[in-house]
């Protein structure tokens, strides 16, 4: 049986980061979030080739253990065979290790490019099959979901494969992240949760899980309640204190703000004028051209728009 054909042109995938758990939603929720990866992929005759610009450009490798290259081979695998050569270039602005989904943005790119690069390829694996399988290639479908799909996503998983539920949240609602210089492993921040929790702090977590639903998408004065959590962050301060401190710092002041995924970033949720007051708050340095601070010796603040659009096939001139 033949294989597949692909594509001479190359294709170039844009992916944004993400940001999950949102407080109450552990492994449930996630945030699409305007910072971007991007990927230039070419069919070529023999080889791979990859060039790594940014984010992890002196650290990652440049050969077939590279998460992207892995998660386009398995893409390949699926959609029917592997194609002789690839030319892989990256331009990365996701930071590594922060809690902002880059993991998930190379899968998620790395799929998305495969499957744009081969002929009928979104026929044969499609929006769900890409999902089930960019979870299965993280462990877990909350960053996934959100990178795949943009906006604000709700993510589980059955006896078949990973599900989600896409809403679209309010305008009203402004991300700020404050992004600390030092990283936390995921698998670091995970081995600090308990394995069984009070059934009151799963109950409380609960409630605000479903609040947070209403808050983000129609109602945001609710966010301060809404980001409540009791399963997760308490358990992880010792690995990000720093993180964990200004956590409580913002909330103190009324603004609704959590731990980032695994950490160590904060995600403050706001409005406009609350978006200017946080990176007043956040110091006085700035560079021209990008809205990004210092918040203290550990961390730079930034200013980011949600993403609604998910991982997208662009033209290449953009």
């Amino acid at each position: 049986m033949a294989g597949p054909a692909f594509r001479a042109a190359a294709v170039r995938v844009r992916v944004p980061a993400s940001s999950a758990n949102l407080g109450p939603g552990f492994d449930a929720f996630g945030l699409a979030l305007g910072l971007y990866d991007d990927v230039v992929v070419r069919v070529a005759d023999s080889g791979l080739a990859v060039d790594i610009a940014g984010e992890g450009a002196e650290t990652l490798p440049r050969d077939e253990s590279h998460l992207l290259i892995r998660s386009m081979r398995a893409a390949f695998d699926r959609l029917g065979g592997q194609p002789r050569g690839l030319e892989v270039v990256c331009a990365n602005r996701i930071p590594h290790g922060r809690g902002l989904g880059s993991s998930s943005a190379a899968i998620c790119a790395g799929i998305v490019a495969a499957r744009a690069v081969t002929i009928g390829g979104p026929s044969v694996l499609d929006d769900d099959a890409a999902l089930a399988l960019a979870s299965e290639l993280e462990g877990h479908p909350d960053n996934v979901a959100a990178c795949l799909r943009g906006g604000f996503t709700i993510a589980w998983t059955d006896e078949e494969s990973a599900r989600t539920v896409r809403l679209e949240p309010s305008e009203q609602v402004v991300p700020v992240v404050f992004i600390p210089s030092t990283e936390v492993l995921t698998e670091t921040a995970r081995g600090l949760l308990p394995r069984t929790v009070p059934l009151a702090d799963a109950a409380a977590n609960a409630g605000r899980s479903a609040l947070l639903v209403e808050a983000l998408t129609r109602r945001p004065e609710l966010l301060l309640a809404a980001t409540e959590d009791r399963l997760h962050q308490d358990y992880r301060a010792s690995a990000m204190p720093d993180s964990a401190a200004l956590v409580a710092a913002l909330r103190a002041e009324g603004i609704p703000a959590v731990i980032s995924g695994a950490g160590p970033t904060v995600l403050a949720l706001s409005d406009e004028a609350g978006a200017d007051k946080l990176l007043q708050f956040a110091g006085s340095r700035s560079e021209p051209g990008d809205r990004r601070h210092g918040a203290g010796p550990a961390f730079a603040a930034h200013r980011l728009q949600l993403d609604r659009a998910g991982a997208s096939v662009l033209p290449l001139g953009l």
